[in-house]
C-alpha cells in the first residue's frame, strides 16, 4: 500500500453558504453556473441565452423570455493554525506534534479531494514564519506540511503566538482549525477567537494520556513541565492522584465552557487521529 493510500480522509462541510467566487463543492451564496435552481429572471435583466427556459417562458402570463438562475457551488479557504510550542513535543508514546502532523496530512488530502486550497500557519510564542505555507491547492501539499511539523524545532509558547496569527485573518471567511493542547491561561483566548468571527472555527484539542491520568504504579514520580522544562518530584499519594484527575476535569470543563460561549464545539484528540470521528463531528455540527 502506498503512502497516499494510508492517509486518512474525512468529510467536512460548513453550516452556512459561502461567498467565495471560485467554483468548488460547497453551497455558495453567489449566482452562477451551478446546479441549484433559485428562480427565473427576465432575459433582458439577465442576458444569458444559454439558461433560457422555454417551458417557463411559454407558461409566463407576461409573455417574457425567462432564464433559469442558479446558485454556484464554491471552494472555501481552509487554514490550519498549529501550535508548535514546547508542550506539543510531549507524548508518552507519540508526540502531540506528530499527531498534529497526522491531522494536517489528512486535512490536505481531504481538501484537495473537494478542490479547496489549504494554508498552514504555525506558532509558539509568535508566528513561525519558517513554517508558514500560503493557501494552495496541490496534491502533494499534505506530506510537505506534515514533514515540516514533524521535524520543526519547538520553543516555549503562549497565547501571544495565536494572537499574532489570527490578527492576519481578521474579517476573512474561511474554515479554520486551531490545533493545540491549549496549555496557556485562558483569559485572552476569548478575545483571540473573536477575531475569527467571520470564520467557521474548529478547535482541535490535543492531549496525551500521560497528561490526563497520573502514573498507575510509581509512588514517587519525576515530572517535567513540558513548556518551561522545570523538573520536580512528587509523591503520588491517593489524595494527589484525585486532585490530578479533578484538575484535568476542571480544565476540560473550562475549555468547553469558553468555546461554547463563542458558539464553538471542540474536537478532542488523544492518542491517534480518527478521521471517521471528525467526519461525524461535521455531520453533527451541520445537521
Amino acid at each position: 500500500m502506498t503512502h497516499a493510500e494510508q492517509v486518512q480522509e474525512f468529510h467536512y462541510r460548513l453550516p452556512h453558504r459561502s461567498a467565495g467566487a471560485r467554483p468548488g463543492s460547497h453551497p455558495g451564496s453567489s449566482l452562477g453556473a451551478g446546479q441549484e435552481f433559485v428562480s427565473h429572471m427576465n432575459l433582458h435583466d439577465r442576458p444569458d441565452p444559454r439558461r433560457l427556459d422555454l417551458r417557463a417562458s411559454l407558461r409566463s402570463i407576461t409573455g417574457e423570455w425567462l432564464v433559469r438562475v442558479n446558485r454556484q457551488r464554491v471552494g472555501v479557504a481552509v487554514q490550519a493554525l498549529v501550535d508548535v510550542s514546547a508542550s506539543m513535543a510531549f507524548g508518552a508514546r507519540r508526540r502531540k506534534i506528530d499527531l498534529a502532523a497526522d491531522f494536517v496530512e489528512s486535512l490536505a488530502h481531504s481538501a484537495f479531494r473537494v478542490g479547496d486550497a489549504l494554508g498552514l500557519r504555525a506558532f509558539d510564542h509568535a508566528e513561525r514564519a519558517d513554517l508558514t505555507i500560503p493557501a494552495t491547492l496541490s496534491r502533494g501539499l499534505g506530506s510537505v506540511m506534515a514533514d515540516s511539523l514533524r521535524h520543526c524545532d519547538t520553543a516555549p509558547g503562549g497565547i501571544e503566538g495565536l494572537e499574532d496569527v489570527v490578527q492576519q485573518m481578521v474579517g476573512r471567511e474561511a474554515l479554520v482549525f486551531i490545533v493545540s493542547d491549549f496549555h496557556w491561561p485562558l483569559d485572552r483566548l476569548g478575545a483571540a477567537l473573536d477575531l475569527l468571527s467571520h470564520a467557521f472555527v474548529v478547535p482541535m484539542v490535543l492531549w496525551d494520556a500521560a497528561e490526563t491520568e497520573p502514573p498507575h504504579s510509581d509512588a514517587i514520580a519525576p515530572l517535567r513541565d513540558a513548556e518551561t522544562n522545570v523538573r520536580r518530584t512528587l509523591l503520588l499519594r491517593p489524595k494527589l492522584r484525585s486532585q490530578w484527575r479533578d484538575a484535568v476535569a476542571d480544565r476540560r470543563e473550562a475549555l468547553n465552557a469558553l468555546f461554547a460561549a463563542h458558539d464553538l464545539r471542540p474536537f478532542w484528540l488523544t492518542g491517534r487521529f480518527d478521521a471517521d470521528a471528525l467526519s461525524d463531528y461535521f455531520m453533527e455540527a451541520c445537521a
